[in-house]
């Protein structure tokens, strides 16, 4: 079970886009980041665990080529090996700042050369693979950026090609060292979900195909995929073959956000619906398949959710965003 805890203020509400929450915790100063878009800028709060905000922040989109302010589409920390930066995505580039969102490492200014009059020009979906930074576009490319241990020198090392439609979400997980890992998925908006495995150059695995509908979020766990569908499905398949494990009707209306607690195993999904739910994932010791146990069901009243993520690995607390909500609401257990 959980309780609703104090509630973390902010300067406006969420902008109406899927996993439009980002979360990093500091365990040794006891502190929790949370980082939320609108519009042209993006919050930056740290609080801490009884949900008192200490500080906050806002960075603006850099506006590049145009004439109108560029919109940011998503705000997300990646921890690497040795550092962690803060990554913006938005209609005119890519921004990289040092944690705390203080000083800007690296600019990346999208190229519109090969879009149509009619497309929309952005970025969307980040994640951390190893040192790379991988971001995804509009076009399906998927741009994977090569990082330092320290400084600005980020190179542009790759281009991966493997889906049509715009990217929706990336998921990545630790590779275990073994052969083919299967450490990396990206989702789009056909429903399309690629496989790849990371390093200097990286591989396509297997393609998973879509069914009509997108899918707006993605997570890895222990070579399993959890993807969630514009219509409200969760579904499991094995990372390194695309069997489909498990389809959860979970939602009434479309997914939103997912996130896993990758030290337990448990699941959260949240949609338009104005429900989170928590499933616990677990493989059978006998044949190995994926088993599914919901765990918790919230639900958000009168609120469009569009973001939601665990503020710990463990999965004990939560936070959830909404559209047109001028706080971030918090869940922990209740022991």
């Amino acid at each position: 079970m959980f309780r609703r805890e104090r509630s973390i203020p902010l300067r406006g509400s969420a902008a109406a886009l899927c996993n439009n929450l980002s979360v990093l915790q500091l365990p040794v100063r006891n502190l929790t980041h949370f980082g939320v878009v609108h519009g042209p800028s993006a919050q930056l709060l740290s609080a801490a665990p009884e949900g008192v905000p200490l500080a906050q922040r806002q960075l603006q989109a850099k506006e590049g080529a145009g004439v109108s302010p560029p919109l940011i589409t998503q705000v997300h920390w990646c921890v690497l090996p040795f550092r962690v930066l803060l990554v913006l995505t938005s209609h005119r580039g890519i921004q990289m700042y040092e944690s705390d969102g203080s000083v800007m490492v690296y600019w990346h200014a999208l190229d519109a050369g090969d879009a149509s009059l009619v497309q929309a020009v952005f970025a969307r979906g980040i994640a951390a693979s190893g040192h790379f930074i991988c971001v995804g576009m509009w076009s399906g490319r998927v741009l994977v950026f090569d990082i330092p241990a320290k400084g600005p020198n980020i190179v542009l090392s790759e281009e991966l090609a493997g889906h049509q439609t715009p990217i929706t979400d990336i998921a990545t997980e630790p590779a275990q060292g073994q052969d083919c890992v299967a450490d990396m998925v990206t989702a789009d908006d056909s429903g399309l979900l690629c496989v790849w495995q990371s390093g200097p150059e990286f591989k396509l695995l297997t393609r998973i195909p879509g069914f009509g509908v997108p899918c707006p979020s993605v997570q890895l766990w222990q070579g399993t995929i959890a993807a969630g569908y514009g219509n409200g499905q969760v579904r499991l398949y094995e990372a390194s073959t695309g069997t489909l494990h498990v389809q959860i009707d979970a939602h009434a209306r479309a997914i939103c956000a997912l996130d896993l607690a990758p030290e337990v195993g448990k699941l959260l999904s949240a949609a338009e619906d104005t429900f989170v739910h928590i499933w616990q994932l677990s493989r059978s010791p006998e044949g190995g398949y994926i088993e599914v146990e919901h765990c918790h069901g919230e639900c958000v009243p009168d609120t469009q959710v569009c973001g939601a993520r665990f503020c710990d690995p463990s999965g004990s607390s939560f936070a959830v965003t909404g559209y047109d909500l001028a706080e971030i609401l918090r869940f922990s257990s209740v022991r």
